[in-house]
């Protein structure tokens, strides 16, 4: 199985290399070499209960409705019949409407299939109801934009449909609800709306621990600083933060906030990686990375303690909220704790290990970079000083940023050039770059739904 992911990544390992310089679009990882996540065990959902537990029309589930779609109108021709003969489709109209769908709707019906026909061999999954062109639904219902299905078993067993519910979560609809004792309902977001299309990462104002133990908020913090973090052999550390992933001080952005029991609040988009245990063991090992969304009440996170020890802190609540600026720092490590809580530099990707192996190239530049240059800032400052000299005209924010530094053919120092690069540049390139070859080389059961 090694050499199977060796050969298969072997082409992005090579453009790695030969780029020489090495997450995803919007703070997410690339391919690499890794291990799978253990599997998650399965507890049925209760009758009436839906997943998350936000409105389906919220951020934070499936989105606003974006208008009903008629056969003539344009919108149509973006969405895409779903021919899997693994998937019973009911077609009462006998106008194969049940197979039309958006392109996530299919995707996440797909794999809902294999985990159905895993789950129960000689089982399928049913689709009683998906776009809907006859009124047959409330105004709004995102039946009418092939964003929703109702789903049952072939067998029409009912007892199953709890597991069945928990399975369409696992394959990645953004909201499920076991609505009717007789099937279970399922939608996604838009195949164009931001929340697809982006990651986030953090809050501006989320902190991190710096070496000497002052507290920074990732807003103020740098390429060079240190922050806490926890090494591989599972030792607290400070690691270097090597750049940002993405780093955008305007953007508004969904997160989900995690209220763990002794105080401890971290916040972070629904595709960032963060290390769970629902059997909340004490070891590190025990704690895999998986997407935040995935958190549940009653599931543990990892925290460190003054001592420089981590110990764990269980989900009390969980709930959405927004904030304006997100901001992805990638450390040395990999790994950082943002308000006390152990997370993951990487996002979208739901394999930490795959993720950073794909950072090896970055990882080596800085590192021959810091050995040839003394630090690494100094190449970026060049950068800096092209970049303000060819945009001209500064924003109020930018001359805040270089402190109403007057003269810009000077290069800029230390934080406020950093400042300055990303501005303008929000999200690294090497980021954009991986998360194409991933998608082509990579199943898109890695990716976040």
């Amino acid at each position: 199985m090694k050499q199977f992911w060796w050969a298969r990544l072997a082409p992005l390992g090579l453009l790695a290399a030969c780029t020489c310089l090495g997450v995803v679009q919007g703070c997410g990882p690339g391919p690499g070499y890794g291990t799978r996540s253990r599997p998650r065990k399965l507890t049925p959902m209760r009758y009436k209960q839906f997943f998350p537990n936000f409105s389906e029309n919220t951020l934070g589930a499936s989105g606003r409705a974006e208008g009903k779609i008629s056969r003539n109108s344009e919108r149509f021709n973006q969405l895409v019949c779903n021919y899997n003969p693994d998937i019973v489709f009911k077609d009462e109209e006998n106008t194969s409407a049940d197979r039309v769908m958006t392109k996530r709707c299919k995707d996440c019906l797909n794999r809902l299939a294999i985990a159905v026909m895993n789950q129960w061999p000689g089982v399928h999954l049913r689709v009683t109801e998906a776009w809907d062109e006859d009124g047959h639904h409330p105004q709004g219902s995102l039946h009418y934009e092939g964003r929703a299905v109702d789903i049952t078993t072939d067998d029409r067993e009912t007892k199953k449909y709890g597991i069945l519910a928990q399975l369409a979560v696992e394959a990645g609809f953004d909201w499920v609800h076991y609505e009717s004792r007789y099937h279970i309902h399922c939608s996604v977001k838009a195949d164009k709306s931001e929340a697809v299309e982006r990651g986030g990462c953090f809050p501006g104002w989320a902190r991190v621990t710096v070496a000497g133990g002052r507290q920074k908020t990732l807003s103020s913090l740098a390429p060079g600083d240190r922050v806490l973090a926890l090494s591989g052999t599972g030792q607290v550390v400070y690691s270097k933060v090597l750049l940002f992933l993405h780093r955008d001080q305007e953007s508004r952005s969904s997160f989900l906030s995690l209220e763990a029991d002794g105080g401890n609040r971290l916040v972070l988009t629904p595709h960032h990686l963060v290390f769970l245990d629902p059997d909340c063991g004490r070891s590190g090992s025990e704690y895999q990375a998986q997407f935040a969304s995935r958190a549940k009440v009653g599931d543990c996170v990892l925290i460190s303690t003054l001592g420089g020890q981590t110990e764990t802190s269980r989900i009390m609540s969980i709930s959405l909220t927004e904030s304006v600026g997100v901001f992805a720092p990638l450390t040395e490590a990999g790994t950082l704790f943002v308000d006390g809580v152990l997370v993951s530099s990487y996002a979208l990707l739901e394999d930490h290990n795959l993720a950073h192996w794909a950072f090896a190239p970055l990882r080596l530049l800085h590192s021959l970079d810091q050995l040839f240059w003394g630090e690494t800032a100094k190449g970026e400052q060049k950068a800096c000083t092209k970049t303000v000299s060819q945009f001209g005209t500064l924003t109020t924010i930018d001359k805040v940023s270089i402190h109403k530094q007057d003269n810009l053919s000077e290069p800029l120092e230390g934080k406020d050039q950093e400042q300055c690069f990303l501005k303008i540049s929000e999200i690294h390139w090497y980021a954009r770059l991986l998360y194409k070859f991933a998608c082509i080389f990579l199943d898109s059961n890695f990716f976040h739904p």
